[in-house]
């Protein structure tokens, strides 16, 4: 099942607190990238974001993206546009250390 471009206008919506969000379409799903940072994605009508160590204590579940992807969280709560704001800088943040 591809994600809905209504659901994917409701994530860029939720996610307006930041500046330079960026989204790519990618067979039927959609890239999310902070700064060009690529941070997670909308898979299926979910939220996900990669699982580092800088977002792990938000206690997200661990969901899997598509057929042999590796693990990312589920963000359930993506009502909440401060706590969307915050999980993707950290995630961001996470991502930077490992480079």
């Amino acid at each position: 099942m591809a994600t809905s471009k209504e659901y994917k206008d409701c994530i860029l919506e939720q996610l307006d607190l930041l500046n330079n969000i960026t989204c790519k379409a990618m067979m039927g799903e959609f890239l999310l990238y902070y700064n060009t940072i690529l941070f997670g994605g909308i898979y299926d009508n979910r939220l996900l974001v990669k699982i580092v160590d800088t977002n792990k204590k938000y206690n997200m579940n661990k969901q899997i993206p598509y057929e042999s992807a590796k693990p990312m969280y589920l963000v359930d709560d993506v009502d909440n546009k401060e706590l969307l704001k915050e999980i993707v800088i950290e995630t961001c943040k996470g991502l930077q250390i490992k480079k």
